[in-house]
């Protein structure tokens, strides 16, 4: 039978940690500094011939999802 917290009678899924608030979360903001296009905007260094602000965009997307498997490794309970 599954667990219910005293308080509000919601179910508790096992596995699942109840405090979200967890310093690893803080690794997620990383990925939207890819968003602040004028730190970007900008022509040079090319890599390739292309300009910056598009390989800088395309460099964030394996850094991104790095991010976001650390902090679902470190966050889930085993």
């Amino acid at each position: 039978m599954p667990r219910t917290s005293s308080s509000d009678g919601r179910r508790e899924r096992p596995g699942l940690r109840r405090n979200r608030r967890n310093r690893w979360n803080l690794l997620l903001v990383a990925p939207f500094v890819m968003l602040v296009t004028p730190l970007f905007n900008s022509i040079e260094p090319r890599l390739f011939g292309v300009p910056f602000f598009y390989w800088s965009q395309f460099a964030w997307v394996p850094v991104g999802v790095l991010c976001v498997a650390i902090v679902h490794r470190k966050t889930v309970a085993r």
